[in-house]
């Protein structure tokens, strides 16, 4: 298995990036969060999961060793695939994850693309006395907020090397795109949109 990649970053896409290894260019299968962190150019360290399946090796990367945890784990509950598990980690940070399960919050898990009211309970009764409890740690910067896509669209905006302050005006100015299921790809563009205009 490929534990994690560290390499010159070739090139970012709006759902992966290439990251040069040893002169090999390697599709890493990312959230727009972990995304948000890489710089083309610059190098960069992914924990990285590789799925492999009949007709393909998927290399999906993480922005630390929590997200990559979580990943995995989601998976071992049934009917959870890795484009489900990714879905979940690019809408609920590690720790949201585990409160939502830890507290039976059906309503968090189904705002997940791909997950209904089933799937949720299924995620809850497999997951609750495995997940663990939340570590507690937020990010520097960002607000717990209970708008999990205000917290990710900001660190998003920071890890480019927007001010806080900055990152706060940007998501405040997109918060009337977010909508009930709010895709936090499309709101980090809007919001890079708005500083670019500022």
């Amino acid at each position: 298995m490929i534990a994690f990649v560290r390499g010159r970053v070739a090139e970012v896409n709006l759902s992966s990036a290439v990251v040069d290894v040893g002169g090999i260019g390697l599709e890493v299968m990312c959230t727009p969060n972990t995304l948000a962190t890489l710089r083309t150019g610059q190098e960069a360290t992914l924990p990285t999961s590789m799925v492999v399946r009949e007709d393909s090796l998927t290399v999906f990367g993480f922005r630390d060793d929590d997200e990559k945890t979580m990943f995995e784990l989601v998976q071992t509950a049934s009917g959870v695939g890795p484009k489900v598990a990714q879905a979940i980690t690019a809408v609920l940070a590690p720790d949201d994850l585990r409160r939502a399960i830890a507290s039976e919050d059906v309503k968090t898990l189904t705002r997940v693309p791909g997950i209904g009211q089933k799937g949720a309970q299924r995620i809850i009764l497999e997951l609750k006395d495995r997940i663990g409890p939340p570590s507690g740690a937020v990010p520097a910067g960002v607000p717990a907020s209970a708008e999990p896509w205000r917290g990710q669209v900001q660190q998003g905006l920071i890890g480019l090397g927007w001010s806080t302050k900055d990152a706060e005006k940007a998501v405040d100015a997109v918060a009337g795109q977010a909508g009930d299921d709010p895709d936090v790809g499309a709101l980090l563009r809007a919001a890079l949109r708005s500083l670019s205009k500022a």
